[in-house]
């Protein structure tokens, strides 16, 4: 297999999918069509008789059985619609797997696959409940309707780009695609309603699992998931038979048997920082909670033998007994951790917890969603009964609780999966001094201490994977957990109702489109926090500039007087980054009247056109992006939007302009030399009802300061021109100049040598800056830049990228021409501003 993937043979293949077929949207270049990725096995493999097969002598034209994992790449909406189990055959060229996977090779698909078999039963059920759910979302808003089924049953094919950037900015990824917490809540809403029916405690402990194998066949087994569910049929064993268990050592035997199950499972980031929250919520959490509720004023040395008599009763006390006992009793419907979602059947105080509360709290998104929770937390998860049991929905919610066997008629705790945490504070302690410490009540405590030990145990494996601190974080985790238990519940009972009554299916998502809908709004205000994310060194140096970050606060944080120096400067610099940083330098700086946004490599402008008003040059490769700098400059109306050319890095930032804001038209080049992207282009802007224009050389726009006048092309004088057809999309670009009363401004586009010899032939315009062509591009008129005349020369460019922009002979005809060079890729978002009646220009900085 590895030599005839290296030497890129052609085979017939047929492969069994084991998962869903993923879109990769396309970016860059010509190439307009979108991938799909899926991963395989490889089953019958079959290579042309003209092609020696190392695999079998004389195996070459015959069909070989082997099974071996793949992944496959193909083009074509046909993919869409398969399912895991299918098999398929395709025609495809071998290519060697990436260095330390555990695959045979990849597989380059050509043409359509030809189906061999239908989905499993089980597949095809959980394919048409996610289809369900999908349908019934369509009666959301758009962001909704991507981040319902998402969150729910893990199907993202909806899911807005600039959606996810903020969840992931937010540290809110684990939201966005279906973690092992949605796997908690859905047991432990079963285990609630199946004591409410009265049901004996193994047959409660049996619909648990069943609902948690059901859950994670319908929302596809992530490594999160996987985790998830091994703990919590680890805790289902557990509650059946009234045995108390170990969270750590549940923990640590899942993890044993999924890397044994899947190898590649230790490779994956997803994994690691769902092993790692878990890990932090049952080794940190408890004592974090213990410190911020205080010792109890109110505890006495009577309370005090009362606890240590019901501990000596206990046949088999453990320190996490003991730790219960010291506790006042959780609150109704609390799970262990409050940001990571809600207990069914519990108040609106419940948090997410056990099984799996699948916590990502940092920048950089994974496909594999990080995780949060674990078997467990300190408070105890009610299920809706009125009593001060802890129920058999601790076994799922918790981190610890009284450990005492239970019977199937006592009121009393079923099964927890416990720390084995020793208590974190004594009981007899002064009461003066209990009183003058800060409590926080225990609800408070528990969902802080959660979401903190989460963040301060994934942080590592957050910095080895993007290379920054995620600092709203714990903030925004609190505030959208209690919308995920709703939506979660709400979208899971849409799903299994849509096949049988679609109207009822409706009117559950609705309210759960309100949760999901409170949780865009989180995502979105820590985003436009100052200070949101930390740039930190990655890889292996980060980690260990982490570590010697650890080393010193932890002695400082120990001593009162150290800490209280250190508070005082962390709030220092606080104050210096939110407050004296953007008074100093704002953003945008006043009088602003254009301003190039550093979308990478490409083109994104915006033209001051009144408050809140910007006409916008060309969208970059990015949607995200794109939409962040509009945001940055208060941009809500676009009343013009020009795209002077039909490539992806000019065009496809579309989407992010389009987001939540009014076009009010666009203009296109009249020289449609690219008719595919032109055609897909006019679907967007179709879709959303914006008129397209292709107005002539002449035309004019006056808005707000900025006075738009259309140069080129002109249709009159032919076709463009150009060496290949990049170059001649190129020299199709829209030229522009835009007026202010301080000065000019010339939009070239991306022309190239010929559009620019022919535009000076034509007009020879003028302008005080100049947006250099085709971010700096070797093939340039000298000519035409001496005719410009320009004082200030603004290069749109991504760093470190593959074509050499800027050409070093560009920038030295610009410095020989007396212009001054700002570059995005250096100085970030470039602003020109008026000042004092002249153009200067500002730079934001990287």
């Amino acid at each position: 297999m590895a030599d005839l993937a290296t030497r890129g043979a052609q085979v017939t293949a047929q492969i069994t999918l084991t998962d869903d077929p993923k879109i990769r949207r396309h970016r860059g270049g010509r190439f307009t069509q979108d991938r799909i990725v899926v991963p395989a096995t490889l089953t019958v493999l079959q290579t042309p008789a003209s092609l020696g097969s190392p695999l079998r002598r004389g195996a070459a034209g015959r069909a070989i059985a082997v099974n071996t994992p793949v992944v496959v790449f193909a083009q074509g909406p046909e993919w869409s619609s398969l399912l895991p189990s299918q098999s398929l055959e395709v025609t495809a060229r071998l290519a060697p797997a990436t260095p330390g996977d555990l695959i045979g090779a990849v597989l380059l698909v050509r043409g359509s696959p030809r189906v061999l078999t239908s989905p499993s039963w089980i597949q095809a059920a959980a394919g048409t409940l996610r289809a369900g759910l999908r349908t019934a979302a369509d009666v959301l808003p758009a962001d909704q309707r991507g981040l319902l089924p998402g969150l729910v049953v893990g199907d993202v094919s909806r899911m807005d780009p600039q959606l996810t950037a903020d969840l992931n900015e937010a540290g809110l990824s684990h939201l966005n695609a279906v973690s092992g917490a949605n796997l908690a809540i859905v047991a432990s809403a079963v285990l609630a309603l199946s004591r409410l029916a009265g049901f004996p405690l193994a047959l409660r402990a049996v619909l648990a699992a069943i609902a948690m194998i059901a859950f994670a066949v319908v929302a596809r087994p992530s490594p999160s998931v996987l985790r998830a569910l091994l703990m919590g049929m680890t805790a289902a064993i557990a509650l059946g038979t009234g045995r108390t268990k170990d969270g750590v050592a549940a923990l640590s035997a899942s993890i044993l048997l999924l890397i044994l199950f899947d190898p590649e499972l230790a490779r994956s980031y997803g994994f690691a920082l769902s092993v790692f929250a878990t890990a932090g919520i049952l080794l940190l959490a408890p004592r974090w909670r213990a410190h911020l509720t205080g010792p109890d004023p109110e505890e006495t040395p009577a309370h005090a033998d009362t606890h240590d008599h019901s501990a000596a009763e206990n046949p088999t006390p453990t320190w996490a007994d003991a730790a219960s006992r010291l506790r006042d009793s959780a609150p109704y419907g609390a799970v262990a951790s409050d940001p990571a979602g809600r207990g069914a059947g519990g108040s609106g105080s419940a948090g997410r917890g056990v099984v799996g509360s699948d916590w990502v709290v940092g920048g950089a998104a994974t496909s594999d969603s990080a995780g949060r929770g674990a078997i467990g937390s300190d408070s105890v998860l009610r299920d809706g009964v009125a009593s001060n049991s802890a129920a058999d929905s601790a076994a799922f919610g918790a981190f610890t609780s009284d450990s005492a066997p239970h019977s199937d008629d006592a009121d009393t705790p079923d099964v927890v999966l416990e720390s084995q945490e020793p208590p974190s504070a004594p009981i007899r302690s002064s009461p003066g001094r209990g009183r003058r410490r800060l409590r926080l009540p225990r609800w408070a405590a528990e969902a802080v201490a959660v979401s903190a030990a989460a963040q301060a145990a994934v942080t590592p494996v957050l910095v080895l994977m993007s290379g920054q601190l995620t600092l709203v974080a714990i903030p925004a985790n609190l505030l959208a957990g209690p919308a995920v238990a709703p939506a979660t519940i709400l979208g899971f009972v849409a799903a299994l109702v849509a096949p049988l009554w679609p109207q009822a299916a409706q009117w559950l998502v609705i309210p759960a489109g309100y949760a999901v809908g409170w949780i865009i709004l989180v995502a979105q205000w820590a985003v436009s926090m100052p200070l949101a994310t930390l740039p930190w060194p990655g890889g292996l140096p980060g980690l260990g500039l982490l570590m010697v970050a650890v080393a010193v606060m932890i002695p400082v944080l120990r001593r009162r007087t150290w800490r209280t120096a250190a508070l005082t400067m962390a709030a220092a610099a606080l104050v210096v980054g939110l407050v004296v940083r953007p008074m100093a330098k704002p953003w945008p700086p006043p009088n602003w009247l254009m301003v190039v946004c550093d979308v990478g490599q490409g083109d994104g402008m915006v033209l001051a056109a009144g408050p809140g008003r910007g006409i916008v040059v060309d969208t970059g490769p990015d949607p995200v992006v794109m939409d962040r700098c509009l945001r940055r400059l208060d941009v809500r109306d676009v009343p013009l939007l020009l795209l002077t050319h039909p490539h992806a890095d000019h065009v496809d930032g579309l989407p992010g302009v389009l987001r939540n804001r009014r076009v009010g038209a666009v203009i296109v080049s009249p020289q449609r030399v690219a008719p595919q992207e032109s055609n897909r282009i006019a679907t967007i802007l179709a879709r959303h009802r914006i008129p397209e224009w292709t107005p002539s050389s002449g035309s004019r726009w006056q808005l707000g300061p900025s006075e738009m006048t259309i140069l080129a092309p002109d249709p009159a004088q032919g076709d463009a021109e150009g060496q290949g057809e990049g170059s001649l999309i190129n020299n199709s670009s829209v030229v522009a100049r835009v007026r202010w009363r301080a000065g000019s401004a010339l939009l070239s586009g991306d022309i190239e040598t010929e559009a620019q010899d022919a535009l000076l032939r034509r007009l020879a315009p003028r302008a005080d800056v100049l947006k250099v062509p085709h971010h700096g591009s070797r093939r340039l008129d000298p000519a035409f830049f001496a005719s410009v005349g320009a004082r200030a020369a603004l290069i749109s460019v991504g760093a470190d990228n593959d074509y050499g922009h800027p050409a070093p002979s560009t920038i030295a005809l610009l410095h020989r021409l007396g212009a001054r060079v700002y570059r995005t890729d250096r100085a970030g978002d470039l602003a020109v501003i008026d000042q004092d009646g002249q153009l200067a220009v500002v730079a934001r900085g990287p």
